[in-house]
């Protein structure tokens, strides 16, 4: 069958390749075994040769080692250290085993002779031998490389020591020189050892020992322990110049090390560990000074930050000694803020305030800047002794000083408000007698209050800067204790006050002019004239205060506008409530008072710029309290003019134009028109039930929301009245 040949074939094929692979084993297994072979015999030659390599150079080594020839012994001993690797397979035979051990031996010997050449040419006993066995000790090195880490680090060890000992000798803690009055024989006596060091055996050492640096370390260890001794023996001796001289010398002296040296060595030498907190430049005292008049303070703080200078390694490296002591000079600094504000205070009452008419008049007190300048200069010095605890301990001594000047200086001399306030009479106003009662303050205080709200917020910006550097210069972990928001908000209270006592003077003054206006008889008015006598009043004593406050704030506009704010706020609900107090006006009375309002709104709105040369548009947040303020004004004198009969039209003309649902408020307005109590009574209930309902979700209160007229429509309505004021005379 043709499938039973087909399998047939295929079983044919399948034994055919079979044989086939069968022969091909058969030919490649001869082949794997002379490969076999070939590596096995290149290995054996190899390791043959490697082995013959090793027993030479154990030989060469041994004999190189009783010779002291270090200069070939340290390459042979890295190349038989590499070749040695070879036989760590090999270990468990006892011929391998054997020429290890005698390497380790060798290693051993080499190690103690090298340490005694050393010892010998170095004793630690008297002093160094000028001619040693150089050329040998260098060639040594190299061997010592190669050697266990430790014969290194002792070979270091000993010749720090040594060449150090004298050190120890001339500045032992009882000796003259030790104290810190001569700390700079201390570091003349190293950087001439230094010097020594480079020319006699700075070639003996191999570059990458640092062998420089670490006698300069070891120097700084040793004398950061003798100095903390002696200071704490000598406590009672240390003065504030004499503790401020041995750091400056010190932190110069470290400065000097981190321009020499790269500080390698501080974290690998023996008992040495690097410094705890890096300071941010690289040579205290030398960089970011300023000079003894601080000219350079305002410059300083506002300056843009600079990129901080590479971390010095070697800072506190010494100095750290010191930082246990800085009480000294914290206690000093304490003393000498407080002679400073108590000078201030003396100089301040003899010299008497700055005068008027001259540049001083509303300027920054002198004494400010003074302050700041110390502060800065303190805080410089403070960040080079420390930027830890000590540093927090400034801090609290800036706060306590920066509280002082606020009360002493500043709010303790600001110029006190009497409580008997003198009065207009009508007949003087009438009398129009331009002059004739002046403001509380003299231009004098006026000036003096200028002057400590421009300080004040000098000293507001100028210690939000402080707190930033104080930020930048002490430890991170410290920062959240830099607060300075207290004495902030000290100043900030003082520009408040100012601006208050200034409000209150030109209110004040303002006043008598205002309850001469409530006792003038309007009913009786017969005809509309020029502005009233106390119009003239209240804008003369602003033309009086206003160009004074404004040019002694031209250097902080922005409290002048406060000041013009509030004076406002305070002066048009006052005025008002002087208007209610008009009984019984008379149609002619309420168009003369009418006109009064619209010549003292037109003041108002001009208050900015009063009497100055420059005109300057008002600020519109100032612009809409005038506005809305006189224009309620306006409205109620309005009403007054309107007849009251028909009641229905009358209230509803007032709820139109007042937008007040105070029952109270429409009763004042129908006492000035003078209306009887039974007339009253029935208007009160009208005016109740003509009220319209508040809105749902409203609280129900007596203010109700109408839309007013716009400050323009106003305008135009005035002008109206205007004209038919001057139709009718």
């Amino acid at each position: 069958l043709p499938i039973g040949q087909l399998f047939g074939k295929i079983k044919d094929i399948k034994d055919k390749a079979e044989k086939s692979e069968q022969m091909v084993k058969e030919i490649t297994r001869d082949i794997k075994q002379l490969d076999h072979a070939k590596r096995h015999l290149t290995t054996s030659i190899t390791t043959l040769n490697h082995l013959h390599m090793l027993a030479g150079g154990v030989d060469s080594l041994e004999a190189m080692t009783r010779k002291r020839q270090y200069g070939e012994v340290a390459n042979l001993l890295q190349g038989v250290v590499n070749v040695l690797e070879h036989f760590h397979k090999y270990m468990g035979i006892p011929q391998i085993r054997q020429l290890s051990e005698r390497v380790k031996v060798a290693q051993s010997e080499l190690g103690t002779q090298i340490l005694a050449d050393f010892e010998e040419a170095f004793p630690a006993q008297g002093s160094k031998r000028a001619g040693g066995p150089s050329n040998v000790l260098r060639d040594a090195c190299l061997v010592a490389n190669v050697l266990d880490p430790r014969i290194k680090q002792e070979i270091i060890k000993k010749f720090i020591r040594q060449h150090l000992s004298e050190y120890m000798v001339l500045f032992q803690e009882n000796q003259d020189v030790a104290w810190l009055d001569k700390i700079d024989r201390r570091y003349a006596w190293i950087k001439r050892q230094l010097v020594d060091y480079e020319e006699k055996y700075g070639r003996m050492f191999p570059e990458e020992w640092c062998m420089t640096e670490r006698i300069a370390v070891e120097f700084c260890h040793i004398t950061r322990t003798e100095l903390a001794k002696v200071m704490r023996t000598r406590a009672k001796e240390i003065e504030v110049k004499l503790l401020l001289f041995a750091i400056q010398r010190t932190t110069n002296f470290e400065g000097l090390l981190a321009k020499r040296f790269s500080g390698c060595t501080l974290t690998d030498g023996p008992g040495v560990k690097k410094p705890e907190t890096p300071l941010e430049s690289t040579n205290p005292f030398l960089e970011d000074e300023i000079g003894e008049d601080g000219s350079e303070m305002e410059e300083d703080l506002d300056r843009p930050k600079k990129h901080k200078a590479p971390d010095n390694p070697f800072h506190g490296i010494i100095s750290k000694c010191f930082e246990s002591h800085l009480y000294v000079y914290i206690e000093s600094q304490d003393k000498n803020l407080g002679e400073m504000i108590d000078r201030f205070v003396s100089d301040f009452r003899a010299q008497g305030p700055p005068k008027a008419g001259t540049e001083d008049g509303g300027a920054v007190l002198p004494s400010c800047a003074d302050l700041f300048v110390y502060y800065k200069k303190c805080m410089v010095q403070c960040s080079q002794l420390s930027t830890g605890e000590p540093m927090i301990a400034f801090t609290t001594i800036f706060q306590k000083y920066l509280r002082e000047y606020a009360w002493k200086i500043l709010s303790g001399n600001l110029p006190k408000t009497s409580s008997n306030s003198g009065g207009l009479t009508i007949k003087s106003l009438l009398q129009e007698k331009e002059g004739s009662e002046a403001a509380k303050f003299t231009v004098e205080e006026l000036c003096l209050i200028c002057s400590i709200l421009s300080t004040a917020e000098y000293c507001l910006a100028t210690t939000q800067q402080l707190e930033e550097k104080l930020k930048e210069k002490v430890d991170k972990n410290l920062v959240e204790r830099i607060n300075l928001t207290g004495e902030m908000d000290t100043f900030s209270n003082v520009i408040s006050n100012s601006i208050q006592l200034l409000v209150q003077d030109l209110d004040a003054a303002c006043d008598p002019a205002l309850t001469a206006m409530s006792k003038m008889p309007w009913q009786s008015v017969e005809h509309v004239g020029d502005q009233s006598p106390y119009v003239t009043s209240v804008i003369m004593h602003i033309k009086q205060n206003v160009p004074i406050i404004r040019d002694n704030l031209a250097s902080t506009r922005k409290y002048f506008t406060q000041f013009c704010i509030k004076f406002t706020n305070s002066f048009i609900p006052k005025f008002i409530n002087h208007l209610f107090r008009c009984k019984t006006i008379s149609m002619v009375g309420a168009e003369q008072l009418l006109l009064d309002t619209h010549s003292l709104k037109t003041v108002l709105l001009d208050l900015p710029s009063i009497g100055s040369q420059v005109v300057r548009k008002a600020p519109a947040s100032y612009t809409k309290i005038v506005v809305k303020g006189m224009t309620r004004a306006e409205m109620i004198l309005k009403v007054v003019m309107a007849p009251h009969e028909p009641s229905v039209v009358f209230v509803d003309n007032y709820i139109k134009l007042l937008a007040d649902g105070n029952p109270e408020t429409f009763q004042k307005t129908l006492d000035m028109k003078g209306l009887k109590r039974s007339e009253q009574s029935s208007m009160l209930e009208l005016f109740r039930q003509r009220l319209p309902t508040p809105p749902s979700g409203t609280d129900g209160g007596p203010s109700l929301s109408f839309s007013t007229p716009t400050p323009e429509q106003e305008n135009s309505r005035i002008r109206k009245l205007e004209k038919l004021i001057k139709k009718r005379l």
